[in-house]
């Protein structure tokens, strides 16, 4: 491609278009076509580096927009993409896939501190497609003094993931949000942004667009917001009176359901006992929460994505993030604290299957968690 990537005509674009759908299928591992809202947002980013802020269902594909888009406009010339998002751990999944596209990723967080000066060599060596930070590593002192500055003059697309965040998760992470505004502020002219999320009211889109900045000028930024309809999810309620009831009705069910899928529960103790007892009624199944070890978390994650074990019993860290698109079925021991949650914890399920059951077993007990 010759000259600024903005100034591509028809003809540029169809090029551009193709190699989007190679790209995918190099993500993806099969056959596939770019739909065209997806397209519509790589177009934005790439060709005319634009700013867009994407509300699209769980599933959607909102991951293979920013990976696809970093893959040409490096491609082009253009400095790493930076992907700020709160889901690091979770994102093995799709770094896997976009390494298999050619997109080398990297994470920075707290673990890691002892790689810092190695990664931003390679950023520099232009070894670096990717650079994955937490939202908290922006108001590290050291980070935000040191780091950003740099990051800022030779980032080539700047994508905030489950922008959502902004607003639904508040106090705890609107400092470090907010961070992300000043350093919207420092990209050059013309650096292409997008926040993506899958579930945003009209509140929250206002609230994520006024805290990145979106607002002023906007005819240059892009708004695709696409229904939350998932024709593969067959969502059902079941009542029941009692724990041991619930129990007992799961150890029943589970054995009918399709392939293997995740049941959510409200606190960590009960992951312990529902996989227990479902273990002693002769399922293979893991336990998952927050305070699990991280090699014991990444071990019932790959035991579910090979389809080892029949399900696994989580509490909502294993959420946002996870990608297994035969997840057959998600069940709730106990309801989830809002739509929003429930929405979130329920697309993980019938991505890539025609039909996965979703079923809400609610207790006494939910108000009180």
């Amino acid at each position: 491609m010759v000259g600024h990537v903005a100034t591509l005509v028809l003809a540029d674009r169809q090029a551009l278009r193709a190699r989007a759908d190679e790209l995918l299928q190099l993500l993806v591992g099969h056959a596939a076509e770019l739909h065209d809202d997806q397209w519509v947002a790589i177009e934005a980013l790439v060709a005319d580096r634009r700013r867009a802020l994407v509300v699209q269902r769980t599933g959607w594909g909102k991951s293979a927009v920013y990976f696809i888009a970093t893959a040409l406009l490096r491609a082009g010339g253009a400095g790493p993409t930076v992907i700020v998002s709160p889901l690091l751990a979770l994102m093995r999944n799709q770094i896997a896939a976009a390494r298999r596209a050619g997109v080398r990723a990297v994470t920075i967080n707290s673990t890691n501190v002892q790689d810092w000066t190695a990664t931003f060599a390679a950023v520099k060596r232009g070894e670096v497609d990717v650079l994955l930070v937490s939202p908290e590593r922006l108001n590290n002192p050291e980070f935000r003094d040191h780091v950003l500055p740099e990051l800022a003059a030779t980032c080539g697309l700047l994508v905030v993931d489950e922008a959502h965040c902004i607003s639904d998760w508040g106090h705890d992470f609107r400092p470090d949000y907010r961070r992300i505004r000043t350093f919207l502020e420092e990209l050059p002219a013309g650096t292409p942004v997008i926040a993506t999320t899958a579930t945003a009211p009209s509140r929250v889109v206002d609230d994520v667009a006024d805290v990145l900045g979106m607002t002023a000028g906007v005819d240059d930024v892009l708004v695709l917001r696409g229904s939350l309809d998932r024709e593969s999810l067959h969502l059902g309620v079941v009542e029941l009176k009692s724990e041991a009831e619930r129990l007992a009705w799961l150890a029943e069910r589970l054995g009918t359901l399709p392939g293997s899928g995740i049941i959510y529960t409200l606190t960590v103790a009960a992951t312990t006992d529902v996989a227990d007892y479902l273990r002693a009624r002769g399922f293979e199944v893991a336990s998952y929460s927050g305070r699990s070890a991280d090699e014991d978390r990444l071990a019932a994650e790959e035991a579910l994505l090979e389809n080892r074990v029949r399900a696994v019993v989580a509490t909502s860290a294993l959420g946002m993030g996870f990608d297994k698109p035969d997840l057959g079925f998600v069940m709730h021991f106990g309801a989830p604290p809002s739509p929003v949650a429930y929405y979130q914890q329920v697309g993980r399920a019938g991505r890539g299957v025609a039909r996965a059951e979703v079923i809400l077993m609610p207790g006494a007990e939910d108000q009180a968690i």
